[in-house]
């Protein structure tokens, strides 16, 4: 494992660091706990040192779950990273009840990386005048946190006041080949590192759709290369490249994906990519932009639903159909993962979307959910569903 030093705490963090928003899951869409803890631990054993967390992931699972996968030793092997859900803040006493509360969940008496979380500029100026740096300062003197940092999912006009207006000692931000222009993106990186910020990096794979059902004219141009890497290691290496970058998050719930993530962990040293190498990424980058659709990186910040859809994976299927080139099939899995035969049984699709744009408040990414939905209902839905439902039923009934 490869370490870098967050220039203000002095820190030797891992590279990789282990993100808790998508953890293994059963069938009923809890999490999968003897798993997951099993995971957690094999990663701190190979290395890892740093563990995400926040207030809303699984439903607000996570953090218990991350206390309870700490016990036996494990708590002093790492840095905990969890995170103030800013959105919820309406006064100075929030913020010290809801650390608080953090704390028991995590059954610890500090956090080490105590973030700020999903800033934009509009909600940073509401917690700024309810006393936010009054709060992590006091929460810094008292040992309840340890550093104080901020994540980010604003624009890029944004950033720049926004690590100027307190003095963090971190920031995580949304960063992959894809988003060099797209929120903080490569100018905010660059600035965060100038002010001596330790560089947390959140959505390499962009949920995944760098990695998932990847295409055969992505497949062709990574071929071109004459050093052969999975399109994973593409990704994290073209990250972990950049000097600026302290940690990459990963979600990794997969035993393979832990594997590979600790492999590649152990060989990405910055300015390791040649400039060819480089000019590679960038072919890879121009074509996914001429395929997706919809920004969508599944941080599921848009659920619940009040018409329960699942509007990540409706943006994930009608991705998917572009990426896949296969209209007939993407139609045909549309209906069997929306259709709720091989989860809840409830039906999750655009086309029940009540056009509340409840939605539109929490998207990061700034999606027109609304509109979006909309889109993929004209594409991937139609008067035969109940057709499609019925052959899924009879495929896996079979199966």
């Amino acid at each position: 494992m490869l370490y870098r030093k967050v220039p203000k705490t002095g820190d030797e963090l891992s590279i990789l660091g282990f993100g808790c928003m998508r953890l293994a899951l059963k069938e009923d869409g809890s999490i999968d706990e003897e798993r997951a803890v099993r995971q957690v631990r094999y990663a701190i054993d190979h290395g890892v040192n740093y563990l995400d967390t926040a207030w809303p992931y699984h439903m607000g699972e996570s953090e218990p779950f991350v206390g309870r996968a700490l016990l036996d030793g494990y708590r002093k092997k790492v840095k905990v990273a969890t995170k103030l859900p800013s959105w919820l803040i309406e006064s100075r006493e929030d913020m010290d009840k809801i650390l608080n509360s953090q704390l028991e969940k995590l059954q610890t008496d500090h956090i080490d990386y105590y973030l700020v979380h999903a800033l934009v500029g509009d909600l940073w100026d509401t917690v700024e005048k309810l006393g936010i740096a009054d709060f992590l300062n006091e929460a810094k003197a008292d040992g309840r946190i340890v550093y104080a940092g901020f994540s980010f999912h604003g624009d890029g006009k944004d950033f720049n006041r926004i690590v100027d207006a307190y003095d963090w000692d971190f920031c995580q931000i949304q960063y992959n080949y894809l988003d060099e222009q797209n929120q903080a993106g490569t100018a905010g990186l660059e600035y965060a590192a100038s002010k001596g910020l330790g560089v947390v990096v959140m959505e390499p794979l962009r949920g995944g759709n760098l990695t998932n059902s990847v295409p055969s004219s992505i497949k062709e141009i990574w071929d071109m290369a004459p050093v052969k890497r999975t399109p994973a290691e593409w990704a994290l290496r073209w990250i972990w490249n950049r000097p600026e970058v302290t940690v990459i998050l990963s979600g990794m719930n997969e035993e393979a994906h832990i594997e590979e993530n600790l492999r590649i962990a152990d060989q990405a040293y910055p300015n390791s990519l040649t400039d060819e190498e480089l000019q590679l990424v960038k072919k890879v980058e121009k074509k996914y932009h001429e395929l997706m659709k919809v920004g969508c990186t599944g941080c599921r910040y848009c659920l619940p639903c009040p018409a329960e859809v699942n509007i990540p994976l409706c943006f994930e299927m009608y991705n998917n159909k572009y990426l896949s080139g296969n209209s007939e099939e993407s139609r045909f899995y549309y209906a069997v993962r929306l259709s709720g035969l091989l989860t809840t049984g409830k039906p999750e699709f655009a086309s029940q979307c009540i056009q509340c744009e409840k939605c539109l408040e929490q998207c990061p990414q700034h999606i027109d959910i609304p509109t979006m939905l909309k889109a993929v209902e004209e594409e991937l839905g139609g008067p035969d569903m109940d057709q499609r439902i019925a052959m899924a039923r009879e495929v896996f009934k079979k199966s």
